[in-house]
This record gives C-alpha cells, structure tokens and sequence, in this order.
C-alpha cells in the first residue's frame, strides 16, 4: 500500500478549503483517509496571509514511515523548512552554433 500526504478538498464554489490528510494513493481525493495532519487555506485574509495549520511532528512520522508527499503538499513543506528545498529538475537550453543543427 502506497500511502501519500496530499490536499483533500473541501469548502464551497469559489472559496476552496483542503485539509491536509494521509491517505491510501488508490483512494479517492475526497475519500477515506488514515489520518488528518492539517488544513490549508489558500485565499489570503484580511491581513493577506494564507492560513495553513499541520502537525509537523505527525507529517515528519509518516514522512519517515515512507508516505510520499504529493507535490503541492512537497512545495507547501519546503516552503516552511519541514523538508529540504526542492530541486529544479529542468536544463537551459544552450543555443547551438552548428549550422547543420535544426
């Protein structure tokens, strides 16, 4: 069983609102899950900061246990210094000066 951190949406049309759950990766994203370790607001408040609430000591257990965060929730983790910062996968293209090349 693969289990995955990831965003379960919950709220009402144009006002979205995810908690942030533990789940089987074969699951539906609004399915069951093992456990709720957050929530996260995107729409910025009054004060305009985004709300986001988790038990890090619960992610970094499961983290350890093999869960694999998806990569909204990897970007939100990295972010707030709970993993390390994530890795640019793509190269710059390098411009040739061979004519042949097209």
């Amino acid at each position: 069983m693969v289990v995955r951190i990831r965003l379960a949406c919950h709220g009402i049309r144009n006002r979205p609102f995810y908690h942030i759950v533990v789940a089987n990766s074969k699951s539906p994203r609004d399915g069951k899950h093992i456990e709720k370790v957050g929530v996260y607001d995107p729409i910025p408040g009054p004060d305009g900061v985004k709300n986001i609430e988790w038990n890090v000591d619960r992610i970094k257990y499961w983290i350890s246990c093999g869960a694999q965060p998806s990569d909204t929730v990897a970007k939100l983790l990295s972010r707030a210094g709970v993993l390390p910062p994530l890795q640019k996968t793509w190269n710059k293209a390098v411009k040739s000066n061979d004519p042949n090349d097209n």
